[in-house]
């Protein structure tokens, strides 16, 4: 094992919407144990999969307050996916910024969708209907406040705008920011439906969150692949645990392993003091 992953401080890896933090099947696939093979002190916020950014940000400082009681560590470095990037800037935002380190945001739609705006002038009854099964579904995953339609909201540009002025780029946190992108409707099944009106509506996009939207603090650029297919919401947490392009060498701004990516994140946190 080499110390490339060894940060100062604690990891805390913060999910998005529609799963939890399970020991078993990790929504990070092979990530967590990755960089812990590398030195990487890896710990999880544990948040519901369907909860409103105001409860979820409630429940990560729990488990962040476990992991500083555990360890002895003054902070916690956080690396959040999609919403959880939204929770994690809330959480440093409402009496958390002295316990945070950095905050290192992959695919978070930090300034809402239109893709989502159109999708919310639908009928408030069909908008109420899918909430009331969404809320189900995380219910049976094991939320405790499930608050679907909050979860709607919350990606909508009129929304993010808000929570933007309400919650701007905490001072004394390193804050980054990652965007990744598809290159085609067929570059992922799992989003084959959603990437074209994200496309439409939002521009280029890795099948649910457009680079635009991904775009906050110190902003690393906009990440794909060598290969065609580019790199999907899923690609970028392991979801197939396997290397993006089996064979294509990469260059800048382009990934075909995944795993080599976190690492590198983590690698140069530790190299600046984190």
């Amino acid at each position: 094992m080499n110390d490339d992953c060894n940060l100062k401080y604690p990891l805390l890896m913060v999910h998005g919407i529609a799963f939890r933090d399970w020991k078993h099947l990790c929504y990070w696939g092979r990530i967590p144990e990755t960089l812990e093979s590398h030195g990487a002190k890896i710990y999880f916020g544990k948040q519901d999969a369907i909860g409103s950014v105001e409860w979820n940000a409630g429940l990560i400082a729990k488990s962040l307050d476990e992991i500083l009681e555990e360890t002895g560590a003054e902070k916690v470095n956080i690396l959040a996916h999609s919403k959880g990037g939204l929770e994690s800037r809330y959480l440093a935002n409402h009496g958390y910024a002295d316990k945070i380190a950095s905050i290192t945001t992959i695919d978070t739609p930090h300034h809402g969708l239109h893709f989502v705006d159109r999708l919310m002038e639908c009928p408030q009854w069909v908008i109420d209907s899918v909430g009331y099964a969404t809320n189900i579904y995380g219910k049976v995953l094991g939320d405790e406040n499930p608050d679907a339609l909050s979860c709607f909201d919350t990606f909508t540009t009129k929304t993010a705008e808000k929570f933007n002025e309400e919650n701007p780029i905490p001072e004394g946190i390193y804050c980054q920011s990652y965007a990744f992108k598809c290159e085609s409707a067929f570059s992922d099944s799992l989003f084959c439906i959603t990437y074209p009106f994200v496309r439409k509506y939002d521009g280029e996009n890795d099948g649910m969150v457009s680079v635009e939207s991904a775009t906050w603090a110190n902003f690393r650029g906009v990440l794909t692949s060598p290969a065609r297919r580019g790199v999907s919401h899923g690609d970028v947490i392991d979801i197939r645990r396997h290397r993006i392009t089996p064979y294509s060498p990469n260059s800048a701004n382009q990934v075909n392993d995944i795993l080599v990516f976190y690492m590198g994140i983590i690698d140069e946190l530790r190299q600046m003091g984190y």
